[in-house]
């Protein structure tokens, strides 16, 4: 009996496998012309039709592709040229898709007012956002993807694919944003803090919803203490963006200890903010075990984490200037242009009127940069006083030695000497900011009691309340 079950269950398998391959599996076309006449053109339109539902897409393609050419004049041929992208579209594979993308671009370019246009739009986002490969990959077509549902809601705003291409556009821009916290990750790792600062500021300013912005402010801040106390004003920015627009994250207690700590003022929370988390948490899309261990052998990304509200920002991303580089190194022109213009002197040299540099008649000596702090600077320096080169002529090689070691020894000191107290503050702060939290949990505690205590009942309106006498 088993082993009949099995050979029937198995015929029945490759019968379906069967008649699918030979078209006679029906997949119904979105757009069919519903007017019932027998003109010519039309019967070619529903020929090609029936033979795009049952996947026969090369005579189909012929098929319309000879309404066109013959019926120059006729009423379906709009109809006929999406559906020879449609018919690229099913078939799929990247030839077919690319071929469909193509002829999706030229209908919306000689029929833009139609109402198909917009849906051969949403197509042509559809076919990229299909391709789309995990986060650490290729993000070619996701970048395309982005492009193309921007295009849609901007060109397309009151269409009904437009909602559709808003959802779409905040999955895209989870996995762009996921790929960038990445790389910022990784230069955190490695120890290179203002390659990581910059990535997380990039990121949390172009994509304020993404399911992990509250974590990247919170190692933004981080790098930024990293980088030093000049970077300070970043880091409590970072700091009080984590309270006002993340109000449910993990890190908002510990943003708002941090202001504290350092004397900084502790912003409300936006209720907008709030109420968005909120949505996010309620409509969040829980995933199994079984789709967590599929993923893992899958090439397409992991969109489940992604905004489901909010507004996803229309800017391309662009990267920005890392805070550490200098402002007049960062901005062009700023040290000067290199412009150099050229010009016909009259009779009289210019040269001959100036004043000569090299005989510096004023008397006044130029500027001179300071000296470097390490030991070849120090003894090029002391090299250039006679009475210093004097002396270390008369020096033997083995007192030189111990001069040029004396003077490394004591700069290694005061880099130790700074390295330790830079600790000693980073302890202090953090003994400060467990004390902050020990504070604050102790008076919540302290409300909690005031409000467990049972309150004394309330005066009747004919008694008098007497207080008893003080104790002496």
């Amino acid at each position: 009996m088993v082993r009949n079950a099995i050979r029937s269950t198995a015929v029945v398998l490759a019968v379906a496998v069967l008649l699918g391959g030979c078209g006679i599996r029906r997949k119904k076309y979105a757009n069919p012309i519903t007017k019932d006449t027998q003109q010519p053109d039309k019967v070619l339109f529903d020929k090609a039709i029936n033979d795009i539902e049952h996947s026969r897409f090369e005579i189909a393609r012929l098929l319309l592709q000879n309404l066109i050419n013959t019926y120059d004049t006729s009423e379906y041929l709009a109809k006929a040229k999406l559906a020879i992208a449609d018919a690229w579209f099913r078939e799929g594979g990247a030839h077919g898709l690319a071929q469909a993308e193509a002829e999706y671009k030229d209908f919306i370019l000689f029929y833009p007012a139609m109402e198909e246009a917009a849906e051969a739009q949403e197509k042509v986002c559809d076919i990229h956002y299909k391709q789309m490969e995990k986060a650490d990959r290729d993000p070619m077509h996701a970048l395309r993807a982005e492009q193309e549902c921007k295009q849609l809601i901007l060109q397309f705003p009151n269409s009904k694919f437009a909602p559709l291409a808003q959802q779409k556009l905040r999955d895209i821009q989870e996995v762009l944003a996921d790929s960038e916290f990445r790389v910022g990750t990784l230069y955190q790792k490695k120890g290179s803090f203002p390659a990581a600062a910059n990535r997380f500021q990039a990121m949390v300013d172009q994509f304020p919803i993404y399911s992990k912005a509250d974590e990247a402010l919170w190692q933004l801040a981080e790098s930024y203490h990293r980088m030093g106390d000049r970077f300070e004003n970043q880091q409590v920015t970072a700091y009080q963006r984590i309270v006002k627009d993340y109000p449910l994250s993990i890190h908002a207690e510990d943003a708002r200890a941090q202001l504290e700590v350092m004397k900084r003022s502790v912003p409300e929370t936006d209720a907008v903010a709030m109420a968005r988390m909120k949505y996010e948490m309620e409509n969040h899309t829980k995933q199994g075990i079984p789709s967590h261990f599929w993923g893992l052998f899958r090439s397409r990304p992991d969109m489940s984490q992604a905004a489901k509200s909010g507004t996803p920002p229309m800017e391309g991303y662009r990267p920005t200037i890392p805070a550490s580089v200098p402002a007049a190194a960062a901005t062009p022109g700023a040290l000067g242009t290199n412009e150099v213009s050229i010009s016909n002197p009259g009779s009289d040299s210019e040269i001959d009127k100036g004043k000569e540099v090299r005989a510096n008649p004023g008397g006044e000596a130029p500027a001179v940069a300071p000296a470097a702090t390490t030991p070849a600077a120090e003894n090029a320096s002391k090299a250039a006083d006679p009475n210093v080169a004097a002396k270390q002529a008369t020096m033997s090689p083995a007192e030189q030695k111990r001069e040029y070691q004396k003077a490394l020894k004591q700069q290694q000191d005061a880099v130790k000497k700074a390295q330790s107290d830079r600790k000693k503050k980073e302890q202090a702060q953090a003994a400060a900011v467990r004390e902050q939290k020990k504070k604050t949990k102790a008076k919540q505690d302290e409300q909690k009691q005031e409000e467990k205590q049972p309150q004394p009942p309330a005066p009747t309106g004919g008694q008098a309340t007497t207080t008893p006498p003080a104790k002496q």
